[in-house]
């Protein structure tokens, strides 16, 4: 957020708190933005979504000025194209010195970002509009294992558990 270009950190934060994909986010209309939820229908799988807005996405959406039909709007005010915001995402990626991510990769963090917070399989797929399948998928095969915020809460887990139970091994 520090470093992104102030017509990109909307993108950013769409991303993180609705975890929904690029092609989605850049076609989101202000009318599937009723001031507490994010409604829509993904274009890849059909799946209707109702997502709430959590307070630092609600607190951006209500102080962005509508430029566009859609939500997110280049510099010029008009809705990107696929072409056009990959190549400014891009470019705030290397001012930034980032490397070897993609926005999609957005969309995985957002995912285990809720399962840090505690959230269940369902409550996460609820959101993405992934299957339950696809949920501990995406979580089992490339997020959770290089995660180490999830080792510390299972074991602080464990040790509540056995101090409440008097038994330790």
């Amino acid at each position: 957020m520090t470093h992104a270009p102030e017509h990109l950190r909307l993108a950013l934060m769409l991303a993180l708190w609705t975890d929904q994909r690029q092609g989605d986010l850049l076609r989101l209309p202000w009318t599937t933005y009723g001031g507490q939820h994010i409604r829509m229908k993904q274009r890849k799988t059909g799946a209707r979504v109702s997502i709430p807005t959590g307070g630092p996405l609600k607190a951006l959406l209500d102080v962005t000025k509508k430029r566009a039909v859609t939500i997110l709007a280049t510099e010029n005010a008009t809705s990107w194209t696929e072409a056009g915001f990959r190549a400014s995402w891009r470019k705030a990626c290397i001012k930034a010195g980032i490397s070897g991510v993609t926005f999609h990769d957005l969309r995985g963090t957002a995912v285990t970002r809720l399962t840090i917070a505690g959230c269940t399989e369902a409550e996460i797929a609820t959101i993405t509009g992934h299957s339950l399948r696809d949920v501990g998928a995406i979580l089992g095969s490339h997020y959770l294992k290089r995660d180490d915020a999830l080792g510390v809460a299972a074991i602080r887990k464990r040790e509540e558990h056995e101090a409440g139970t008097g038994k330790s091994n």
